[in-house]
């Protein structure tokens, strides 16, 4: 799934605004209807300006409203923080209410269709689905390559299902994408594959005959679910590209692709009321764990900042072994952590995602870090430092003296005030390994002195 504010430009701007509006009425030590209804408008305003439909935007007030000027809110000891709660319920439902799963009820192979406009991603998406549903679900996949128009469209299908192991069918000598699919489903049926993801051709606009051969697709192939993919950032043009293809085919659910690009993400809040299909998937970036499920009530909490724990929960429990951690845990309470584990940990940090995207989902750090650039890299100096250790220096910090500090800033390119920084950090972590040890969690933020990071 990251699935982060984290890394979704798209929001950024309506999460400021939105922050502004709930800092002021925070403050109130009580509030009149004249304020909540100032507020509302700012709210209404806020959307309007992140591009969300104006019918979209007036229901959203109209909903919330009543609730937001009812004398529990005005008489309410901290009647700022109550508001926030009710915008919180109401974009929750905006987005769809609860996320909703893939069908998999059906005879196998499982059959996914993905259909969209030329560029919106399907292509892309269609393996990372695949990888996914491969890790997740443990399904045996294979991609049918049924756009036969674009240059290179197969072969780019085939680089990429070849990165995550997975298979394509494929005939160069058919040029009629409804065979494909359907000679596609029966090679899966005949290798024992037990889903199918179809990735239909594009254009670059909604024509009838694109439609029409989707249409013949859904027909011949009968699958489980058809997911509409459609590109974040063309805005209201991607509501409008979503009525046209469901108006057609019933789609089953929409993904949104591209949600790291620098948008007003009004698309994302407006999808669901126009078409009444839920957002089953959020991709950012081409990696191909770049992918996660959409939960409305985690996408509303991320917009108003409140972090998102749960997917950061889940994206470790999905690279940490178990075993592997405990052992870890154990070092680290003795005090025998070494910098091969930490290379280990940060190994491991880093195919959970993006730094940003992940200290997006914890609460109050996504303000903080809104406006960083936190990269890829971020780990980069560190990782260069300790590989210029010895085995024996890696193991046992405390020979590392001052000459050989020398030695390892040079060798990794680095200042020596960055290696006296790495060592310190690390001896200053061993150390509140052991105030846990000795006595607790209390006990060391006790030892800490106030020093946490402040992060509101």
């Amino acid at each position: 799934m990251r699935l982060l504010l984290h890394r979704l430009k798209m929001f950024e701007n309506l999460a400021n605004k939105l922050e502004n509006i709930f800092s002021k009425l925070k403050k109130a030590p009580s509030l009149n209807e004249e304020q909540v209804e100032s507020g509302l408008k700012e709210i209404r305003q806020a959307l309007l300006e992140a591009d969300v439909a104006l019918p979209v935007a007036k229901q959203f007030i109209e909903n919330i409203k009543p609730k937001a000027i009812g004398q529990e809110i005005i008489r309410s000891t901290s009647p700022g923080q109550m508001i926030v709660k009710i915008v919180n319920d109401e974009l929750v439902n905006i987005l769809g209410g609860k996320n909703q799963e893939l069908n998999f009820n059906a005879v196998p192979p499982v059959t996914f269709l993905l259909v969209g406009l030329q560029g919106s991603g399907k292509t892309t998406f269609s393996a990372k689905l695949a990888n996914y549903l491969l890790a997740k679900k443990q399904l045996k996949p294979l991609l049918v390559a049924c756009d036969v128009y674009r240059p290179a469209a197969i072969d780019q299908l085939e680089v990429i299902a070849e990165s995550i192991s997975v298979p394509v069918y494929k005939n160069l000598d058919e040029n009629n994408p409804v065979k494909i699919a359907q000679m596609g489903v029966a090679q899966a049926k005949k290798e024992g594959k037990n889903l199918v993801i179809i990735d239909t051709a594009g254009r670059l606009s909604v024509d009838q005959n694109m439609m029409k051969e989707i249409e013949s697709i859904k027909d011949t192939v009968q699958p489980s679910e058809i997911l509409f993919v459609v590109d974040a950032m063309t805005g209201q043009d991607a509501v409008n590209t979503a009525k046209t293809f469901h108006d057609v085919l019933n789609y089953d659910g929409v993904v949104l692709t591209k949600l790291d690009g620098d948008t007003r993400g009004g698309a994302a809040l407006t999808i669901t009321n126009e078409v009444n299909k839920p957002i089953k998937f959020i991709s950012t970036g081409e990696k191909m764990n770049a992918i996660d499920v959409f939960h409305p009530n985690r996408m509303a909490d991320r917009i108003l900042g409140m972090g998102d724990v749960v997917s950061l929960v889940e994206k470790a429990q999905a690279q940490f072994d178990e075993k592997e951690a405990r052992e870890m845990e154990r070092k680290m309470l003795k005090n025998k952590f070494t910098f091969n584990d930490f290379l280990k940990q940060i190994k491991q940090i880093k195919k959970m995602g993006n730094l940003k995207d992940l200290l997006g989902m914890v609460p109050g750090i996504g303000k903080a870090i809104r406006n960083m650039d936190i990269d890829d890299d971020a780990f980069k100096g560190i990782e260069s430092i300790i590989f210029s250790m010895t085995e024996d220096e890696r193991n046992n910090p405390k020979i590392i003296d001052s000459s050989r500090r020398k030695r390892i800033a040079n060798g990794s390119g680095s200042q020596i005030e960055d290696v006296n920084k790495l060592i310190k950090q690390f001896s200053q972590m061993g150390k509140m390994m052991k105030m846990m040890k000795n006595g607790g969690l209390d006990n060391m933020m006790k030892n800490l002195g106030g020093n946490m990071p402040n992060f509101k």
